[in-house]
Parts: structure tokens; sequence; C-alpha cells
């Protein structure tokens, strides 16, 4: 009886991990068989241990520490030193995932003596997580290793080997080793039935992903491993955790801002208290990345007390720089909090996290000068500038420079630096990666305008804001296009670039023969005032109101933007070039704009890289259809009536995608939606779901013109002046010359009327821009904007449709 006991307790433990639910059943069962206080009570101990490995695949931690602390205390009274040592084994990695990874070693110390060969080896893959929680991964690779070799076949324990080897190596940036032990416990698990880490390693993909800088196999992971895990909320949060961390290394707060918000609460209700002090920590760091430097500090509070509690001495200066810069967001700096600075600069180096620190150091410099405490600043300065080479030692030198006086090395410390984050950026594919890769270097662009503005010189404020938008979004490099290039190329167009410096916005005026700089209004001014007019843009759009005050903050809006240059600027049609908030402007709006060909561009040189692309792309017209709308039908079957041998396309992402790499012109006409702190999750709804921004990384032959015929698929993000993130920034990037997109909400009837009356003008030639402009002017229908180089005619089927009016833009 007792031997069956036994048996029948082993039995549930060898199950608990791949069937927790019958494991629970089993060991239940052997509990009302046994009584506690049998001195034979040996099965009892291995059934709590049962129930124990249960619970935490089933996501209850605390129950799990429960069962497992009954067990050790009964195979102690019981005098089963083995017993407690195997519950003292599944101890470790409960305790780690409570929050506690210190107290696990010592456990495991504790437990190690008892254990056979094999046990010891088992607890090695343990320790191997309450490690790797400590930031030590190379000893908890070496654990893995030797647990490895000992194994044996004991295929749960090295398929845990592996996930725990694979997770270490992605810290320590070993990439393909990680990918080869996550693909083998993949194998294990799968040739073993052990489904859920089966789970694990394929949830564990999007991580390595991102590591690796792929961000769209990232995503397309993570939405796999989000169904898969969907029955286990903490593994889910944990793995969300995960892909955010590498969100946030690559530049990416707002995406992993998201993760996070979803993240922390399950990993809150699991009782997973080590993964959630990591999560805070990252939200924290998400926050204030995104401008929210209350919410970062309340989070990074909470953090900072969880790693103290945790004695997670390595991560704890982490939330400390977080603590201090959220300071320094939100109010004026003081002699007091130079000095945290600093000391936190000491314990970031003490700690191993170098390139934090020098930014820290960097910051604290700047604050030296503010409080005039020059001694302290040249002392810091001189630190970095002769501890590099990184970005931070170019922005130290040019600092110094500047203030010896030196303006042209001071040019030239930023043209360094920056031509640096550039040749690094480049090793990034995708243009929205590098975008926010190149992020590093947003100070040293920030020191090169403030010097180019000090000249007065619009040519010079030009170059410098082009030279970042070129290492933003065009090819790397701080390259600023020819002026007289561009001056001859516009013709009896203007070009105007907004420039926004601190809380001063600024606009060099391009025209033919003049380049101009005009100081115009407060930034916070202006972008206020977009946000009311988009504001009652859409609530007339969405008929839930009247907006009597559009006109008036259009008016408004206008004379903020333009005002003196106005007189100048005529009617010509205009290039636009935003900043910031800007790029969200329904330009065509403004009341100097009725009637007016406006093309709103990423940057000067991004619009001549587009006039320079003046070959016509063959590949016909494709309409597509989406879900849900009352005239999407009808809509599709007047794209085809105005272009001839148009296709139509069923709305499956497969197809439009392929339609997307063949065709010249793309019209979709769908519901849209756009996600403001992941833009890359901004979509089109089609029938087997949304094709999302980041779906479109994958295209090689974008069309030379795409219509998006929806809400919102104009907006955009600029993480990057001259690399704005969205739907339409995305197939600009990626090669196409023009798209039009609306930047508010869109009603089916009014969006029909505007794209019959544009199409049947882009049919007879007109360039997108100026048949954009009549449409909107005939039919009253305001919201969409032409974006990228607008003046080229595009191939519509329709015999001459392409050279009836391609005369030379000049």
């Amino acid at each position: 009886m007792i031997i069956d006991a036994v048996a029948a307790a082993e039995h549930a433990v060898d199950l608990s991990s791949r069937a927790p639910t019958r494991a629970l059943a089993l060991a239940r069962s052997v509990l009302r068989h046994v009584s506690v206080g049998d001195p034979h009570g040996e099965a009892a101990v291995i059934a709590y241990r049962a129930l124990a490995v249960a619970a935490r695949e089933l996501g209850d931690l605390p129950l799990a520490e429960e069962h497992l602390r009954q067990a050790v205390s009964l195979a102690v009274s019981a005098d089963l030193p083995h017993r407690a040592a195997q519950a003292r084994l599944s101890l470790v990695h409960i305790r780690t995932e409570l929050g506690h990874p210190q107290q696990a070693l010592t456990i495991a110390d504790a437990a190690e003596p008892h254990l056979t060969p094999v046990e010891v080896a088992k607890l090695g893959v343990h320790r191997a997580v309450a490690l790797a929680r400590l930031g030590r991964y190379a000893e908890a690779v070496g654990h893995c290793d030797r647990a490895v070799e000992a194994l044996g076949d004991d295929v749960g324990f090295l398929a845990g080997a592996m996930l725990n080897r694979g997770l270490a190596r992605v810290f320590l940036g070993e990439f393909e080793a990680a990918e080869a032990d996550l693909t083998r416990c993949a194998e294990l698990a799968r040739g073993a039935g052990l489904d859920h880490v089966l789970t694990l390693a394929e949830g564990n993909l999007p991580f390595l992903a991102a590591r690796r800088g792929d961000l769209p196999a990232a995503f397309t992971a993570y939405r796999r491993a989000e169904s898969s895990l969907s029955g286990y909320p903490e593994r889910l949060a944990t793995m969300r955790c995960d892909l955010a961390e590498a969100l946030i290394a690559a530049h990416l707060p707002g995406e992993a801002r998201v993760l996070l918000d979803l993240a922390v609460p399950e990993l809150a209700a699991a009782g997973a208290n080590i993964a959630l002090a990591e999560a805070r920590l990252l939200l924290a760091q998400a926050e204030l990345h995104t401008g929210d430097p209350h919410l970062a500090r309340q989070s990074a509070e909470r953090a900072a007390a969880d790693l103290a509690a945790q004695g997670r001495t390595v991560l704890a200066p982490l939330a400390a720089e977080i603590l201090l810069r959220a300071r320094l967001m939100l109010g004026p700096p003081s002699g007091e909090l130079l000095a945290e600075l600093l000391l936190c600069v000491e314990a970031l180096d003490a700690a191993g996290h170098r390139q934090v620190s020098r930014a820290l150091r960097f910051a604290a410099a700047e604050v030296a000068l503010q409080l005039g405490a020059r001694p302290t600043a040249d002392e810091q300065l001189a630190h970095l500038a002769s501890s590099g080479p990184d970005v931070v030692t170019r922005q130290a030198t040019a600092l110094q420079r500047a203030l010896a006086g030196d303006r042209r090395g001071a040019f030239a410390a930023v043209r360094a630096g920056l031509a640096e984050v550039g040749a690094g950026a480049t090793a990034f594919e995708d243009p929205m990666l590098r975008a926010h890769a190149v992020r590093a270097g947003e100070p040293l662009a920030r020191f090169g305008l403030a010097l180019a503005l000090k000249t007065g010189r619009g040519r010079t404020l030009l170059a410098w804001t082009e030279r970042w938008r070129a290492v933003a979004g065009g090819p790397g490099r701080p390259v600023a296009p020819d002026v007289d290039e561009l001056c001859a190329a516009l013709g009896d167009a203007a070009l105007v670039e907004f420039v926004r410096h601190a809380d001063e916005l600024v606009a060099v005026v391009v025209t033919r023969d003049r380049v101009a700089l005009r100081r115009l209004c407060p930034f916070p001014a202006a972008a206020e005032a977009t946000v009311r007019l988009r504001y009652g843009l859409r609530r007339a759009h969405l008929l839930d109101g009247r907006a009597p005050g559009l006109a008036g903050e259009a008016a408004l809006l206008e004379r903020l933007l333009f005002g003196s240059m106005r007189g100048r600027l005529g009617d010509r049609p205009l290039v636009i070039v935003p900043t910031g908030a800007l790029h969200t402007l329904p330009w065509p709006i403004l009341p100097m704009n009725a009637g007016r060909p406006v093309t709103v561009a990423a940057g000067a040189a991004a619009w001549l890289a587009g006039r320079r692309t003046r070959a016509v792309r063959e590949g016909g017209v494709v309409a597509v259809a989406g879900p849900g709308l009352r005239c999407a039908e009808a809509e599709a079957d007047m794209v085809g009536s105005c272009h001839p041998g148009a296709e139509r396309v069923t709305a499956q992402r497969g197809e439009v995608l392929a339609a997307l790499d063949r065709a010249g012109v793309v019209h979709l006409a769908a519901h849209g939606t756009f996600a403001p702190r992941s833009p890359l999750l901004s979509g089109i709804d089609l029938d087997d779901g949304p094709l999302m921004a980041y779906d479109l990384l994958r295209l090689r032959t974008p069309p030379s013109l795409v219509v998006l015929s929806a809400c919102d698929t104009g907006m955009a993000r600029a993480p990057a002046d001259g690399a704005p993130l969205g739907l339409a920034g995305t197939f600009l990037s990626l090669g196409s010359q023009c798209v039009v997109a609306s930047l508010v909400p869109v009603r089916d009837e009014e969006t029909l009327t505007l794209m019959t009356v544009f199409h049947g003008l882009l049919a007879t030639g007109h360039p997108p821009a100026r048949a954009l402009a009549m449409a909107s002017g005939k039919t009253g229908v305001a919201g969409f904007v032409c974006f990228g180089y607008g003046d080229q005619p595009v191939a519509t089927g329709r015999e001459g449709s392409v050279t009836q009016l391609d005369q030379d833009p000049t």
C-alpha cells in the first residue's frame, strides 16, 4: 500500500509539468489515502511536491510555494532528507519567480548535498533562472552546460536547460547559439509532447528576433505566441516583458509601453514578483521616453522598492537613474540634484551599466553649466571626451569646443558623431527600426541645430536640419541636399521646412531665388492649435456635433505657421516639411491652401529624391474593398471604371500584399486605425484581419501611388524628424513615390464622392497633388493629404494618362 502510494505520487510529479490538471487529481487522491501524520508519510511529501509543480504550471506561484513548504516540513519531520532536498529543488524556481533569487540560491545550496548527480543537474537548471534574474548570465549558461552533460535522457529538464541557456545567451548577445538552444528545446518538447515547454520556446522567439533587430519577425512571432500562450496569462505576460525590453533597446518605447501596460497587471495577479519588478522598471523607462515623467517616477519608485527587497543590486541603479531623469524633466535643477546625479553615475559604473552612466554624466555636465558650476562641468566633459569613442564622446567634445568659442570645431564634432550614428543604423534594413536606432544621436542633432540657428542664416539651418533628417530617415549619412538644385527643382513652387528648437518654431522658406529663415511662434502654441483643429475636423466628420470654431482655428494656425511669409508665398504650389506634432496637421484645410496643390514631405532631400524617381512604374491599377463599409464596393468599382484594366483583389492579407508588390497604383477602401504610441501597429482592416504597418516592411517593390481611402491612415508619429512613422510613412520609406491618405476619420459617402472626382482627374493625367486639390475644391471634402512627391502623373491604364500632363514640373 505504502509502496503503491509512493509510486502514484511519483507518477503525479512526472505528470505535473506536462499534464498539471491530471497531476492535481492524482496527487489529491494519494493524499486522501495517506495520513499526513503517518510515520511513513513519504508519499504525502511527494504528492505535495506534485501539487506545487502543477500549481506553478497553472500560474499560481503563491500556492506552489505553500505546497512546497508543506512538503519540506513533512520531510524534515519524517527524517527524509532526500525528499526534503527534492522539494527544495522545486522551491528554488518558485522563490526566484516570487522575487527572491538570492534566497533561492541559498535554498539550492542547502539542497545540493542530499541530491543525486542527476538531481544536481536539475538543480542547475533552476539555479540558472535565479542567476539570470540577477544579471549573472554567464554563470547561468555555465550551470546549464553542466546540466546538459549530466541529464542523460531526461527530456523535460533537458528541454528546460536549453530554454534557460537560450534566454541567457540572448542577453549575452550570442544570438546564433541562443537560436540553436531555443530550436533544440522546441524539438525536444514537441517530440515528448511537452506542449507547455514548446509554447515557451516559441514564446521567446519574439524576444530573440527583436534583440537581433528583426522587428517584423518579432511581431509575427509575438502574434503567434500570443495565441498559443492565451491559457497561461503569467507566461504570456513574461513573454510580453521580454519583447518590451528588446523594443526599448531598439528605441521603440511606445510599442514597449503597450505591451507592458498589458503585462504588469497579469504579473501582479500571478504573484510573479521578480518579473513584476523588471516589468515596472521597463515601464518606467518606456514612460520616461514617451514623455510621462510623473508616471515614470511612480513606476520607478515601485520598481526600486521591489528590487531592493529582492536584493537585486545590479538593477537598482537603473531605477535611480530614471527617478533622477524624471526629476530633471519636472523641475529646475539644483545643487542637491547635481550631487545625486554624480553619485548615481558612480553607482551605475559600479554595477556595469557603462552606457547609461556616460549618458547620465553628460546630463550632469549640462546641469552643472545651468547652475554656473563650470569647473564641475569641465571635469565631467573632459572625462567623457577622453574615454570614448561613442556618441557621448562626440557630444562632450562638441560642447567643449563651443564653450571655447570654436564653432567650426563644434560643427565638425557634431557631423562626425552623426556619421557614426548613421553608420551604426545602416545595419538595420527596415527604415522604421533605423529611424529609432538613430535616436541616440538626437542630442547631437539638437546641438547642431542650436549652433546653426545662432548664425541666423537660412541655408545653414536648412543644411543642419536636413543632415539630421538624412541620418534618421534617409541614406543614414549626414548629408544636405544641394540648395541650388533644390531651388531650380521647385520652379514656381515653394518649400517650407519647419524646424523645432526647444520650444521655438522656425521655418526655412525656399523659392527659386531665395532661402530665408523665419522665426515663428512657440512650438507648443502651434502644436495645441493643431490638436484643436484636428479635433474640430473629427467632430465635423463624425457628425457628433457642430464645430463652429473650425474656420477660426484654421485661420489662427495659418497665422502662427505662415505669418509674414504668407504674402511671399502667394498662390504657389507648396511643399511642406513638418516637424513633431505638425505631422498630424491636415495642411489643405488652411484657408490659404484652398485649391492649391500641397505636398507633405519628410524632408527637402526626400522630396528631391521623389522628383528624381520620375520613371513611371508599370503594373496597372489595383482596387481593394475592405469589410464593414457601405461604400467600399462602390468605391472599388468606381476605380475600375476610371482606369480600364484595373484589377480587383479580395481583401485577404496575402493577396493584398502580393498586389502591393506588383501594382503601379493601389487603392484601398477600408477601415483604418492609427496607433499613436506604436505606429507599427497601425493598420487597415481586411477580411482576415488587419494589414499592419509592420506587415508592409516585407514589400520589395511598393506601388508608385497608394491611395488609402480610410480613416486616419495619413497620421504619423515622428520619433525623429525625417522619419514619420505610420502607414503612409511606411510606404514612402519603402520607395513609394506618393501616398494619398486621410488625417481624420472620413465618412463613406463623402469619401466616395471625393475619390470619384480624384480618380477621374488622375486618369486624365493630373498629378496626385493637383488632382486632390481640385477634387477637394469641387466636393468640399477635406481631411486628405498628398504625401511624398505628388507632381508626377501616374500610369493608370488609360491611354495617354502618363504623358498627357507629364510636363516638367518646373
